[in-house]
């Protein structure tokens, strides 16, 4: 009776451990084929370097509120800080992006100092065309010369095209 009731208990054993090792493997992490949406979580003000460059001295408050918007905190113990906070939480790729951006008006209500991370622009950045133009001659094109496709992006002309009416 001892060898079988030995053997039962190793059994018994034998399968209480298989059994846990089981239950441990199955909470261990499994990579997922099809993960979850995960939403990115924008918070304060939509801050940008291009924004900051159009600001310069001398600006007046609406001028500062009109580029960059209302500040998301404008302090009534310090009136004459403005702070932009901004700060995106790309939760696809686990990055997160953080601008600072404060801006200091002297007694009159104008822009004298700007400290952040974005940097004011210049006259001439600020004067500058946005993009060199094009000059075309439509009279050197000759006769009989396709005309590029309408790309008006309407329904209509798309149908009359894959129609060929």
């Amino acid at each position: 009776m001892t060898g079988s009731s030995t053997a039962r208990r190793a059994a018994l054993f034998l399968f209480l451990s298989l059994t846990a090792s089981a239950l441990l493997f199955g909470c261990a992490r499994v990579p997922r084929l099809v993960s979850e949406y995960r939403i990115n979580v924008q918070q304060g003000n939509v801050l940008t370097q291009e924004m900051a460059a159009q600001l310069r001295l001398g600006l007046t408050r609406d001028q500062a509120r009109f580029i960059l918007g209302t500040p998301m905190l404008a302090d009534s113990f310090h009136a004459n800080r403005w702070d932009y906070l901004f700060r995106l939480e790309d939760r696809k790729n686990n990055k997160v992006t953080t601008r600072i951006l404060t801006l200091f008006f002297d007694a009159e209500g104008r822009l004298e100092k700007i400290t952040g991370d974005a940097t004011a622009g210049t006259e001439e950045e600020l004067n500058a065309p946005a993009a060199p133009t094009e000059i075309v001659d439509l009279g050197s094109v000759e006769p009989g010369t396709p005309l590029p496709p309408d790309d008006s992006g309407s329904f209509w002309p798309q149908l009359k095209s894959f129609f060929d009416w």
